[in-house]
Protein backbone atom coordinates (compact mmCIF):
# COMPACT_ATOMS: atom_id res chain seq x y z
CA UNK A 1 0.00 0.00 0.00
CA UNK A 2 1.23 3.49 -0.87
CA UNK A 3 1.98 6.33 1.55
CA UNK A 4 1.74 9.96 0.47
CA UNK A 5 3.39 12.72 2.35
CA UNK A 6 2.80 16.81 1.47
CA UNK A 7 5.06 19.29 1.94
CA UNK A 8 6.40 22.45 0.60
CA UNK A 9 7.08 22.48 -3.22
CA UNK A 10 10.45 23.67 -3.80
CA UNK A 11 11.16 23.42 -7.40
CA UNK A 12 8.77 21.77 -10.39
CA UNK A 13 8.60 18.62 -12.00
CA UNK A 14 7.31 15.46 -11.72
CA UNK A 15 10.09 12.40 -11.58
CA UNK A 16 9.23 8.47 -10.39
CA UNK A 17 12.64 6.16 -9.43
CA UNK A 18 14.49 4.36 -6.87
CA UNK A 19 14.77 6.64 -3.81
CA UNK A 20 18.36 7.11 -2.43
CA UNK A 21 18.58 7.91 1.49
CA UNK A 22 21.39 10.19 2.48
CA UNK A 23 22.29 9.38 5.97
CA UNK A 24 24.28 12.88 6.22
CA UNK A 25 24.47 13.80 9.39
CA UNK A 26 27.65 15.75 11.83
CA UNK A 27 30.40 12.39 12.27
CA UNK A 28 30.19 11.11 16.10
CA UNK A 29 33.26 12.24 18.06
CA UNK A 30 34.59 9.74 20.32
CA UNK A 31 35.14 10.91 24.02
CA UNK A 32 38.64 9.51 24.52
CA UNK A 33 39.62 11.49 27.64
CA UNK A 34 41.82 14.40 27.48
CA UNK A 35 45.21 15.03 25.60
CA UNK A 36 48.72 16.00 27.70
CA UNK A 37 50.41 19.33 27.96
CA UNK A 38 52.89 18.29 25.35
CA UNK A 39 49.83 17.22 22.50
CA UNK A 40 48.21 20.52 22.91
CA UNK A 41 49.90 22.61 20.48
CA UNK A 42 49.70 19.70 18.10
CA UNK A 43 46.09 19.73 18.41
CA UNK A 44 46.04 23.26 17.66
CA UNK A 45 47.76 23.07 14.89
CA UNK A 46 45.27 20.01 13.36
CA UNK A 47 42.48 22.40 13.99
CA UNK A 48 43.98 25.80 12.40
CA UNK A 49 44.74 22.93 9.43
CA UNK A 50 41.78 21.29 9.11
CA UNK A 51 39.44 24.91 9.12
CA UNK A 52 42.70 26.02 6.32
CA UNK A 53 40.97 23.09 4.58
CA UNK A 54 37.42 23.41 4.93
CA UNK A 55 37.69 27.18 3.67
CA UNK A 56 40.07 26.20 0.92
CA UNK A 57 36.89 23.38 -0.10
CA UNK A 58 34.48 25.68 0.03
CA UNK A 59 36.24 27.99 -2.08
CA UNK A 60 36.45 25.67 -4.43
CA UNK A 61 32.79 24.76 -4.39
CA UNK A 62 32.01 28.39 -4.36
CA UNK A 63 33.94 28.95 -7.60
CA UNK A 64 32.57 26.02 -9.33
CA UNK A 65 29.06 27.30 -8.31
CA UNK A 66 30.02 30.46 -10.05
CA UNK A 67 30.99 28.98 -13.30
CA UNK A 68 27.74 27.11 -13.60
CA UNK A 69 25.53 29.37 -11.97
CA UNK A 70 26.77 32.78 -11.55
CA UNK A 71 28.24 34.81 -9.70
CA UNK A 72 25.60 36.27 -7.53
CA UNK A 73 24.87 32.59 -6.73
CA UNK A 74 28.03 31.41 -5.29
CA UNK A 75 27.60 34.32 -2.40
CA UNK A 76 25.38 31.67 -0.77
CA UNK A 77 28.95 30.26 0.28
CA UNK A 78 29.93 33.40 2.13
CA UNK A 79 28.49 32.59 5.39
CA UNK A 80 29.96 29.17 5.48
CA UNK A 81 33.84 31.13 4.86
CA UNK A 82 32.86 33.70 7.46
CA UNK A 83 32.49 30.93 10.07
CA UNK A 84 35.68 29.72 10.17
CA UNK A 85 36.87 32.94 9.74
CA UNK A 86 35.06 33.88 13.20
CA UNK A 87 37.52 34.37 15.70
CA UNK A 88 34.49 33.52 18.53
CA UNK A 89 34.17 30.04 16.76
CA UNK A 90 38.13 29.08 16.18
CA UNK A 91 39.13 31.10 18.98
CA UNK A 92 36.61 29.61 21.47
CA UNK A 93 37.72 25.91 20.02
CA UNK A 94 41.45 27.03 20.99
CA UNK A 95 40.61 28.14 23.94
CA UNK A 96 38.75 24.41 24.85
CA UNK A 97 41.87 22.84 23.72
CA UNK A 98 44.19 24.63 26.05
CA UNK A 99 42.50 25.08 28.83
CA UNK A 100 40.27 21.88 28.92
CA UNK A 101 43.15 19.56 27.29
CA UNK A 102 40.31 18.55 25.01
CA UNK A 103 41.08 16.89 20.88
CA UNK A 104 40.80 19.50 18.73
CA UNK A 105 37.46 17.12 17.31
CA UNK A 106 36.06 17.33 20.80
CA UNK A 107 36.71 20.64 21.81
CA UNK A 108 35.31 22.04 18.07
CA UNK A 109 32.16 20.27 18.41
CA UNK A 110 31.40 21.36 21.82
CA UNK A 111 32.22 25.19 20.74
CA UNK A 112 29.34 24.52 18.07
CA UNK A 113 27.07 23.09 19.95
CA UNK A 114 27.08 26.43 21.85
CA UNK A 115 26.76 28.03 18.98
CA UNK A 116 23.72 25.97 17.90
CA UNK A 117 22.03 26.48 21.25
CA UNK A 118 22.81 30.54 21.36
CA UNK A 119 21.47 30.37 17.48
CA UNK A 120 18.61 28.22 18.18
CA UNK A 121 17.02 30.44 20.86
CA UNK A 122 16.51 33.31 18.26
CA UNK A 123 12.36 33.30 16.54
CA UNK A 124 13.80 34.23 13.05
CA UNK A 125 12.57 31.71 10.56
CA UNK A 126 15.92 32.43 8.58
CA UNK A 127 17.81 31.08 11.54
CA UNK A 128 17.39 27.23 9.78
CA UNK A 129 19.82 28.57 6.79
CA UNK A 130 22.46 29.78 9.58
CA UNK A 131 21.58 26.16 11.42
CA UNK A 132 22.17 24.49 8.15
CA UNK A 133 25.20 26.71 7.23
CA UNK A 134 26.97 26.05 10.93
CA UNK A 135 26.48 22.75 10.48
CA UNK A 136 27.95 21.97 7.01
CA UNK A 137 31.26 24.03 8.34
CA UNK A 138 30.99 21.60 11.21
CA UNK A 139 30.74 18.16 9.27
CA UNK A 140 33.70 19.00 7.00
CA UNK A 141 35.87 20.36 9.66
CA UNK A 142 34.97 17.01 11.77
CA UNK A 143 35.18 14.71 8.79
CA UNK A 144 39.10 16.41 8.16
CA UNK A 145 39.87 15.61 11.74
CA UNK A 146 38.69 12.26 11.94
CA UNK A 147 40.22 11.05 8.61
CA UNK A 148 36.97 10.87 7.42
CA UNK A 149 35.44 11.18 3.53
CA UNK A 150 34.02 14.58 1.99
CA UNK A 151 30.35 14.24 3.22
CA UNK A 152 29.49 14.93 -0.59
CA UNK A 153 30.71 11.34 -1.49
CA UNK A 154 28.18 10.02 0.18
CA UNK A 155 25.70 11.24 -2.31
CA UNK A 156 27.06 9.84 -5.13
CA UNK A 157 26.10 6.12 -6.60
CA UNK A 158 25.39 4.38 -9.58
CA UNK A 159 21.86 4.79 -11.77
CA UNK A 160 19.42 7.56 -11.50
CA UNK A 161 17.42 7.95 -8.15
CA UNK A 162 15.71 10.07 -6.22
CA UNK A 163 17.56 11.78 -3.11
CA UNK A 164 15.89 11.89 0.26
CA UNK A 165 17.48 13.41 3.05
CA UNK A 166 16.63 14.91 6.34
CA UNK A 167 17.90 18.52 5.03
CA UNK A 168 20.77 19.12 2.14
CA UNK A 169 23.07 22.24 2.52
CA UNK A 170 24.30 24.24 -0.49
CA UNK A 171 27.15 22.74 -0.94
CA UNK A 172 25.92 19.08 -0.82
CA UNK A 173 23.24 20.34 -3.47
CA UNK A 174 25.68 21.78 -6.06
CA UNK A 175 27.81 18.84 -5.86
CA UNK A 176 25.03 16.49 -6.86
CA UNK A 177 25.77 15.06 -10.10
CA UNK A 178 22.11 16.16 -12.32
CA UNK A 179 22.53 13.32 -14.77
CA UNK A 180 22.25 10.87 -11.65
CA UNK A 181 20.08 12.81 -9.38
CA UNK A 182 16.27 12.63 -10.48
CA UNK A 183 15.30 15.03 -7.71
CA UNK A 184 15.34 16.09 -3.96
CA UNK A 185 13.45 15.19 -1.37
CA UNK A 186 13.96 16.48 2.74
CA UNK A 187 12.48 16.47 5.95
CA UNK A 188 13.12 20.12 6.62
CA UNK A 189 13.53 23.56 4.67
CA UNK A 190 11.87 25.95 2.68
CA UNK A 191 11.24 27.25 -0.74
CA UNK A 192 13.51 30.59 0.17
CA UNK A 193 16.35 27.84 1.44
CA UNK A 194 19.64 28.54 -0.60
CA UNK A 195 19.48 24.62 -1.14
CA UNK A 196 15.62 25.19 -2.74
CA UNK A 197 17.19 28.07 -4.72
CA UNK A 198 19.78 25.84 -6.16
CA UNK A 199 17.95 23.17 -6.84
CA UNK A 200 15.89 24.98 -9.08
CA UNK A 201 18.83 26.53 -10.58
CA UNK A 202 19.81 23.10 -11.39
CA UNK A 203 16.13 22.30 -12.66
CA UNK A 204 15.81 19.23 -9.87
CA UNK A 205 12.23 18.78 -9.07
CA UNK A 206 12.19 19.34 -4.91
CA UNK A 207 10.05 18.83 -2.34
CA UNK A 208 10.45 20.25 1.46
CA UNK A 209 9.41 19.82 4.65
CA UNK A 210 8.35 16.60 4.67
CA UNK A 211 8.72 15.58 8.39
CA UNK A 212 9.72 12.23 9.11
CA UNK A 213 9.61 11.32 5.58
CA UNK A 214 13.64 10.04 5.87
CA UNK A 215 12.63 7.70 8.27
CA UNK A 216 10.25 6.11 6.22
CA UNK A 217 11.77 5.73 3.04
CA UNK A 218 14.23 2.75 1.95
CA UNK A 219 17.21 2.47 -0.19
CA UNK A 220 15.56 1.17 -3.50
CA UNK A 221 11.92 2.16 -2.77
CA UNK A 222 9.96 3.41 -5.51
CA UNK A 223 8.56 7.26 -4.76
CA UNK A 224 6.87 9.59 -7.34
CA UNK A 225 8.16 13.38 -6.05
CA UNK A 226 5.86 16.10 -7.55
CA UNK A 227 7.48 19.30 -7.22
CA UNK A 228 5.20 21.24 -8.12
CA UNK A 229 1.96 20.17 -5.77
CA UNK A 230 4.81 19.64 -3.38
CA UNK A 231 3.87 15.52 -2.57
CA UNK A 232 5.56 12.29 -2.69
CA UNK A 233 4.23 9.14 -3.04
CA UNK A 234 6.25 6.22 -1.21
CA UNK A 235 6.05 2.60 -2.92
CA UNK A 236 3.28 3.78 -5.28
CA UNK A 237 0.84 1.53 -7.25
CA UNK A 238 0.93 0.60 -10.65
CA UNK A 239 -2.31 3.08 -11.18
CA UNK A 240 -0.81 5.87 -9.29
CA UNK A 241 2.36 5.78 -11.62
CA UNK A 242 0.25 5.83 -14.54
CA UNK A 243 -1.76 8.79 -13.24
CA UNK A 244 1.55 10.63 -12.91
CA UNK A 245 3.19 9.43 -15.88
CA UNK A 246 -0.29 11.22 -17.52
CA UNK A 247 0.09 14.12 -15.68
CA UNK A 248 3.71 14.67 -16.64
CA UNK A 249 2.74 13.91 -19.66
CA UNK A 250 0.04 16.40 -20.64
CA UNK A 251 2.45 18.96 -18.60
CA UNK A 252 4.63 18.37 -20.86
CA UNK A 253 2.59 18.63 -23.70
CA UNK A 254 1.00 21.92 -22.73
CA UNK A 255 4.20 23.13 -22.06
CA UNK A 256 5.34 22.34 -25.81
CA UNK A 257 1.74 24.03 -26.84
CA UNK A 258 2.94 27.21 -24.33
CA UNK A 259 6.30 27.64 -25.78
CA UNK A 260 4.58 28.81 -29.02
CA UNK A 261 2.99 31.49 -27.72
CA UNK A 262 6.05 33.18 -26.31
CA UNK A 263 6.25 36.32 -28.52
CA UNK A 264 2.52 36.71 -29.21
CA UNK A 265 0.82 39.88 -27.38
CA UNK A 266 -1.00 39.63 -24.06
CA UNK A 267 -3.80 40.67 -25.67
CA UNK A 268 -7.66 39.59 -24.76
CA UNK A 269 -9.67 38.07 -27.24
CA UNK A 270 -12.01 41.91 -26.87
CA UNK A 271 -8.32 43.62 -27.75
CA UNK A 272 -7.39 44.79 -24.15
CA UNK A 273 -4.24 44.41 -23.90
CA UNK A 274 -2.73 42.97 -20.02
CA UNK A 275 0.84 43.47 -19.25
CA UNK A 276 2.64 40.30 -18.55
CA UNK A 277 6.20 40.78 -17.07
CA UNK A 278 8.15 38.22 -14.75
CA UNK A 279 9.53 38.03 -11.63
CA UNK A 280 13.29 37.09 -10.79
CA UNK A 281 15.76 36.70 -7.84
CA UNK A 282 19.09 36.99 -9.32
CA UNK A 283 20.04 39.05 -12.67
CA UNK A 284 20.89 36.28 -14.92
CA UNK A 285 17.13 34.96 -14.66
CA UNK A 286 16.12 38.06 -16.52
CA UNK A 287 17.40 36.61 -19.94
CA UNK A 288 15.38 33.49 -19.44
CA UNK A 289 12.41 35.60 -18.38
CA UNK A 290 12.57 37.12 -22.14
CA UNK A 291 13.14 34.38 -23.79
CA UNK A 292 9.70 33.02 -22.66
CA UNK A 293 8.57 36.31 -23.60
CA UNK A 294 8.34 38.65 -20.59
CA UNK A 295 7.33 42.29 -21.25
CA UNK A 296 9.88 43.38 -18.59
CA UNK A 297 10.64 42.54 -15.11
CA UNK A 298 7.60 43.43 -12.45
CA UNK A 299 9.44 42.52 -9.77
CA UNK A 300 13.35 41.78 -8.80
CA UNK A 301 14.10 40.84 -5.76
CA UNK A 302 17.49 42.56 -4.64
CA UNK A 303 17.64 40.59 -0.75
CA UNK A 304 20.33 37.91 -2.45
CA UNK A 305 22.78 40.50 -2.83
CA UNK A 306 22.75 40.92 1.06
CA UNK A 307 21.42 37.55 2.91
CA UNK A 308 24.29 35.59 3.87
CA UNK A 309 26.85 38.14 3.66
CA UNK A 310 29.26 39.96 6.34
CA UNK A 311 28.81 43.36 4.82
CA UNK A 312 26.54 44.95 2.82
CA UNK A 313 27.25 45.23 -0.92
CA UNK A 314 29.01 48.17 -2.54
CA UNK A 315 27.32 51.00 -4.77
CA UNK A 316 29.10 49.64 -7.44
CA UNK A 317 28.64 46.27 -7.33
CA UNK A 318 24.48 46.72 -6.98
CA UNK A 319 25.01 49.19 -9.82
CA UNK A 320 26.20 46.49 -12.06
CA UNK A 321 23.52 43.82 -11.17
CA UNK A 322 20.64 46.11 -11.56
CA UNK A 323 22.31 47.62 -14.79
CA UNK A 324 22.95 43.42 -16.52
CA UNK A 325 19.03 43.55 -15.62
CA UNK A 326 18.38 46.82 -17.34
CA UNK A 327 20.29 46.05 -20.47
CA UNK A 328 18.40 42.57 -20.66
CA UNK A 329 14.92 44.84 -21.18
CA UNK A 330 16.08 48.16 -22.81
CA UNK A 331 12.68 48.90 -24.21
CA UNK A 332 10.55 47.48 -21.45
CA UNK A 333 9.92 48.06 -17.51
CA UNK A 334 12.29 46.83 -15.20
CA UNK A 335 11.15 46.84 -11.43
CA UNK A 336 13.08 46.87 -8.41
CA UNK A 337 12.00 46.25 -5.36
CA UNK A 338 14.80 48.42 -2.43
CA UNK A 339 15.90 45.41 0.23
CA UNK A 340 12.88 43.38 1.84
CA UNK A 341 14.99 42.07 4.95
CA UNK A 342 13.66 40.94 8.17
CA UNK A 343 11.12 38.47 8.18
CA UNK A 344 12.82 35.21 6.81
CA UNK A 345 15.18 37.17 5.20
CA UNK A 346 18.20 38.54 7.68
CA UNK A 347 21.66 39.50 6.85
CA UNK A 348 24.57 39.17 9.05
CA UNK A 349 25.95 42.40 8.80
CA UNK A 350 22.57 43.75 10.43
CA UNK A 351 22.79 41.91 14.06
CA UNK A 352 19.52 41.89 13.82
CA UNK A 353 17.36 41.15 17.41
CA UNK A 354 15.37 38.06 18.74
CA UNK A 355 11.74 39.17 17.96
CA UNK A 356 8.54 36.73 18.42
CA UNK A 357 6.81 37.92 15.17
CA UNK A 358 9.64 38.51 13.02
CA UNK A 359 6.97 38.81 10.03
CA UNK A 360 5.26 41.28 12.07
CA UNK A 361 8.11 43.61 13.14
CA UNK A 362 11.25 45.13 12.24
CA UNK A 363 11.37 44.56 8.24
CA UNK A 364 11.43 45.98 4.74
CA UNK A 365 10.85 49.73 4.27
CA UNK A 366 10.99 49.71 8.45
CA UNK A 367 14.76 48.33 8.03
CA UNK A 368 15.57 50.65 5.21
CA UNK A 369 14.78 53.71 7.24
CA UNK A 370 15.87 52.48 9.86
CA UNK A 371 19.46 51.75 8.46
CA UNK A 372 19.76 55.14 6.18
CA UNK A 373 23.30 53.69 5.66
CA UNK A 374 22.41 50.69 3.83
CA UNK A 375 19.34 52.29 1.98
CA UNK A 376 20.96 55.06 0.70
CA UNK A 377 23.54 53.26 -0.89
CA UNK A 378 20.95 50.98 -2.47
CA UNK A 379 19.26 54.18 -4.19
CA UNK A 380 22.29 55.81 -5.43
CA UNK A 381 22.78 52.90 -7.53
CA UNK A 382 19.47 52.26 -8.34
CA UNK A 383 19.52 56.25 -9.51
CA UNK A 384 22.54 55.39 -11.65
CA UNK A 385 21.67 52.43 -13.13
CA UNK A 386 18.26 54.30 -14.23
CA UNK A 387 20.55 57.23 -15.10
CA UNK A 388 22.68 54.91 -17.40
CA UNK A 389 19.90 53.28 -19.51
CA UNK A 390 17.65 53.89 -21.65
CA UNK A 391 15.03 52.07 -20.34
CA UNK A 392 12.75 52.28 -17.74
CA UNK A 393 14.04 51.49 -14.66
CA UNK A 394 11.46 51.90 -11.67
CA UNK A 395 12.43 51.79 -7.78
CA UNK A 396 10.09 49.57 -5.43
CA UNK A 397 9.42 49.98 -2.04
CA UNK A 398 8.08 46.64 0.05
CA UNK A 399 5.58 46.44 2.75
CA UNK A 400 4.31 50.12 2.83
CA UNK A 401 1.49 50.62 5.35
CA UNK A 402 1.31 54.70 5.93
CA UNK A 403 1.98 57.08 3.48
CA UNK A 404 5.48 58.81 5.61
CA UNK A 405 7.17 55.98 4.98
CA UNK A 406 6.59 56.85 1.15
CA UNK A 407 7.46 60.44 1.70
CA UNK A 408 10.82 59.50 4.01
CA UNK A 409 11.94 57.55 1.08
CA UNK A 410 11.43 59.96 -1.46
CA UNK A 411 13.45 63.03 0.54
CA UNK A 412 16.62 60.21 0.90
CA UNK A 413 16.20 60.13 -2.64
CA UNK A 414 16.20 64.01 -3.54
CA UNK A 415 19.29 63.80 -1.01
CA UNK A 416 21.03 61.11 -3.04
CA UNK A 417 20.13 62.76 -6.28
CA UNK A 418 21.91 66.04 -4.91
CA UNK A 419 24.88 64.17 -3.52
CA UNK A 420 25.19 62.57 -6.96
CA UNK A 421 25.10 65.56 -9.20
CA UNK A 422 27.79 67.16 -6.32
CA UNK A 423 29.55 64.38 -7.47
CA UNK A 424 29.66 64.74 -11.04
CA UNK A 425 28.09 60.94 -11.96
CA UNK A 426 24.91 61.23 -14.02
CA UNK A 427 21.58 61.20 -12.64
CA UNK A 428 18.21 60.42 -14.12
CA UNK A 429 16.26 63.05 -15.58
CA UNK A 430 13.04 61.16 -13.51
CA UNK A 431 11.95 58.15 -12.34
CA UNK A 432 9.37 56.26 -10.99
CA UNK A 433 8.70 55.48 -7.50
CA UNK A 434 6.21 52.83 -6.40
CA UNK A 435 4.66 50.69 -3.46
CA UNK A 436 4.18 47.09 -2.52
CA UNK A 437 0.70 46.41 -1.40
CA UNK A 438 1.36 43.84 1.01
CA UNK A 439 -0.81 44.42 4.29
CA UNK A 440 -4.69 45.13 4.93
CA UNK A 441 -3.60 48.83 6.42
CA UNK A 442 -2.10 49.73 2.62
CA UNK A 443 -5.41 48.08 1.20
CA UNK A 444 -7.56 50.17 3.37
CA UNK A 445 -5.88 53.26 3.06
CA UNK A 446 -4.68 52.82 -1.06
CA UNK A 447 -6.61 55.66 -2.74
CA UNK A 448 -4.40 58.03 -0.03
CA UNK A 449 -1.01 56.32 -0.65
CA UNK A 450 -2.13 56.16 -4.54
CA UNK A 451 -1.48 59.96 -4.20
CA UNK A 452 1.81 59.68 -3.62
CA UNK A 453 3.32 56.65 -5.66
CA UNK A 454 3.34 56.77 -9.47
CA UNK A 455 2.51 52.69 -9.73
CA UNK A 456 1.16 49.92 -7.09
CA UNK A 457 2.19 46.20 -6.60
CA UNK A 458 0.35 43.85 -4.97
CA UNK A 459 2.12 41.38 -2.97
CA UNK A 460 -0.62 38.83 -2.99
CA UNK A 461 1.93 36.53 -1.04
CA UNK A 462 2.29 38.51 1.90
CA UNK A 463 -1.78 40.03 1.67
CA UNK A 464 -3.04 36.85 2.10
CA UNK A 465 -0.82 35.77 4.84
CA UNK A 466 -1.97 38.97 6.96
CA UNK A 467 -5.06 39.11 6.00
CA UNK A 468 -5.98 35.47 6.70
CA UNK A 469 -3.49 35.14 9.87
CA UNK A 470 -2.19 32.39 8.11
CA UNK A 471 1.93 31.99 8.37
CA UNK A 472 2.13 30.88 4.64
CA UNK A 473 5.33 28.84 5.54
CA UNK A 474 3.54 26.37 7.69
CA UNK A 475 2.62 23.18 5.82
CA UNK A 476 0.15 22.15 8.26
CA UNK A 477 -1.82 25.68 8.06
CA UNK A 478 -1.95 24.93 3.89
CA UNK A 479 -5.23 24.28 3.67
CA UNK A 480 -6.57 27.78 5.28
CA UNK A 481 -3.88 29.89 2.87
CA UNK A 482 -6.31 30.47 0.34
CA UNK A 483 -6.26 33.42 -2.12
CA UNK A 484 -9.97 33.22 -2.74
CA UNK A 485 -11.07 33.85 0.13
CA UNK A 486 -13.79 36.41 -0.18
CA UNK A 487 -12.06 38.72 1.90
CA UNK A 488 -8.93 38.50 0.03
CA UNK A 489 -10.97 39.10 -3.29
CA UNK A 490 -12.60 42.18 -1.80
CA UNK A 491 -9.24 43.39 -0.95
CA UNK A 492 -7.72 43.02 -4.21
CA UNK A 493 -10.64 44.72 -5.83
CA UNK A 494 -10.25 48.18 -3.69
CA UNK A 495 -6.62 48.02 -4.71
CA UNK A 496 -7.16 48.20 -7.98
CA UNK A 497 -9.77 50.49 -8.14
CA UNK A 498 -7.97 52.87 -5.72
CA UNK A 499 -5.53 52.77 -8.74
CA UNK A 500 -7.03 53.27 -11.55
CA UNK A 501 -9.09 56.22 -10.01
CA UNK A 502 -5.89 57.49 -9.15
CA UNK A 503 -4.45 57.05 -12.69
CA UNK A 504 -1.68 54.89 -12.04
CA UNK A 505 -0.53 51.58 -13.02
CA UNK A 506 -1.59 48.56 -10.83
CA UNK A 507 0.20 45.13 -10.88
CA UNK A 508 -0.18 41.87 -9.02
CA UNK A 509 3.44 40.23 -8.59
CA UNK A 510 2.31 37.63 -5.92
CA UNK A 511 0.94 33.57 -6.46
CA UNK A 512 -1.80 34.53 -7.45
CA UNK A 513 -1.15 36.20 -11.02
CA UNK A 514 0.46 32.87 -11.49
CA UNK A 515 -2.49 31.22 -11.21
CA UNK A 516 -4.65 30.73 -13.77
CA UNK A 517 -8.07 31.16 -12.28
CA UNK A 518 -6.01 34.06 -9.63
CA UNK A 519 -4.69 35.44 -13.62
CA UNK A 520 -8.41 35.43 -14.55
CA UNK A 521 -9.89 37.06 -12.09
CA UNK A 522 -7.39 39.90 -12.01
CA UNK A 523 -8.34 40.25 -15.44
CA UNK A 524 -11.59 41.12 -14.71
CA UNK A 525 -10.22 43.47 -11.81
CA UNK A 526 -9.03 45.72 -14.57
CA UNK A 527 -5.29 45.04 -13.32
CA UNK A 528 -2.97 46.51 -15.95
CA UNK A 529 0.32 44.08 -15.13
CA UNK A 530 0.61 40.53 -13.99
CA UNK A 531 4.26 39.63 -13.04
CA UNK A 532 5.24 35.83 -12.66
CA UNK A 533 8.27 33.22 -12.86
CA UNK A 534 9.54 32.53 -15.62
CA UNK A 535 7.82 29.28 -16.09
CA UNK A 536 4.67 30.65 -15.40
CA UNK A 537 4.84 33.17 -18.35
CA UNK A 538 3.73 31.23 -20.84
CA UNK A 539 0.68 29.27 -19.62
CA UNK A 540 -0.82 32.70 -18.15
CA UNK A 541 -0.57 34.53 -21.62
CA UNK A 542 -2.68 31.56 -22.73
CA UNK A 543 -5.22 32.94 -20.56
CA UNK A 544 -5.00 35.86 -21.21
CA UNK A 545 -5.15 35.23 -24.76
CA UNK A 546 -8.23 32.95 -24.48
CA UNK A 547 -10.84 34.74 -22.13
CA UNK A 548 -13.08 38.05 -23.12
CA UNK A 549 -11.93 41.02 -20.32
CA UNK A 550 -15.88 41.44 -20.54
CA UNK A 551 -16.55 38.17 -19.22
CA UNK A 552 -13.77 38.25 -16.66
CA UNK A 553 -15.04 41.58 -15.48
CA UNK A 554 -18.82 39.34 -15.11
CA UNK A 555 -17.03 36.72 -13.31
CA UNK A 556 -15.41 38.91 -11.16
CA UNK A 557 -18.88 40.65 -10.09
CA UNK A 558 -20.21 37.03 -8.95
CA UNK A 559 -17.08 36.03 -7.45
CA UNK A 560 -17.24 39.39 -4.87
CA UNK A 561 -21.06 38.70 -3.95
CA UNK A 562 -19.14 34.98 -3.10
CA UNK A 563 -19.75 34.05 0.29
CA UNK A 564 -16.77 30.98 0.89
CA UNK A 565 -13.67 30.59 -1.25
CA UNK A 566 -15.25 27.48 -2.45
CA UNK A 567 -17.87 29.40 -3.87
CA UNK A 568 -15.24 31.97 -5.75
CA UNK A 569 -13.46 29.22 -6.91
CA UNK A 570 -16.76 27.67 -9.19
CA UNK A 571 -17.92 30.96 -9.69
CA UNK A 572 -14.28 31.86 -12.06
CA UNK A 573 -13.68 27.84 -12.90
CA UNK A 574 -17.43 28.42 -14.94
CA UNK A 575 -16.43 31.16 -16.36
CA UNK A 576 -12.71 30.13 -17.37
CA UNK A 577 -13.86 26.68 -18.00
CA UNK A 578 -16.20 28.03 -20.82
CA UNK A 579 -13.06 29.18 -22.91
CA UNK A 580 -10.32 26.61 -21.55
CA UNK A 581 -9.79 22.91 -21.01
CA UNK A 582 -9.49 23.34 -16.87
CA UNK A 583 -8.44 19.05 -17.15
CA UNK A 584 -5.11 20.69 -18.94
CA UNK A 585 -4.92 23.49 -16.00
CA UNK A 586 -5.59 21.19 -13.15
CA UNK A 587 -3.29 18.79 -13.87
CA UNK A 588 -0.44 21.67 -13.74
CA UNK A 589 -2.04 23.47 -10.58
CA UNK A 590 -4.04 23.34 -7.71
CA UNK A 591 -6.79 25.64 -8.76
CA UNK A 592 -8.12 26.06 -5.28
CA UNK A 593 -5.53 27.81 -3.96
CA UNK A 594 -1.89 28.76 -4.24
CA UNK A 595 0.37 27.12 -7.17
Amino acid sequence: MSLVRDGIPASPGIVIGPARVLRWEVPRVPHTGTITSEQIDGEVRRLLDACEWAKDRIREIQRRAAETMGEVEAQIFEPQLLMLEDADLVQGTIDYIRGNHMTAERAFEFRVLEWESAMSHTSHPMVLDRLNDLADVQTRVLRRLLGLPDAAAAARTEGKFVLVAREMTPSLTVQLDPDAVMGIATDLGTRTSHSSILARSLDLPSVVSLGDLSELVKDGDEVILDGRAGRVVINPSEEEKETYRQRDFQIREWEQELVLLAHLEPVTRDGVRVELRSNIDLPGEAEAARAHGADGVGLYRTEFLVVGRGSPPSEDEQFRAYRQVADVFPDAPVVIRTFDLGGDKFPAFLHMQPEENPFLGWRAIRVCLDEPAIFRTQLRALLRARASTSGDLRIMIPMVNEVSEVLATRAHLAECLAELRAEGKDVPESFQLGAMIETPAAALTAPELARHVDFFSIGTNDLVQYTLAVDRGNSRLAKLYNPFHPAVVRLLHRIAGAGRDAGIEVSVCGEVAANPLGAFMLIGMRVGSLSVGPSALAEIKKVIRSVHHADAALAVEEALAAGTPAEVVQVLSAHLGQVLDLAKLTSAWNLSGQA
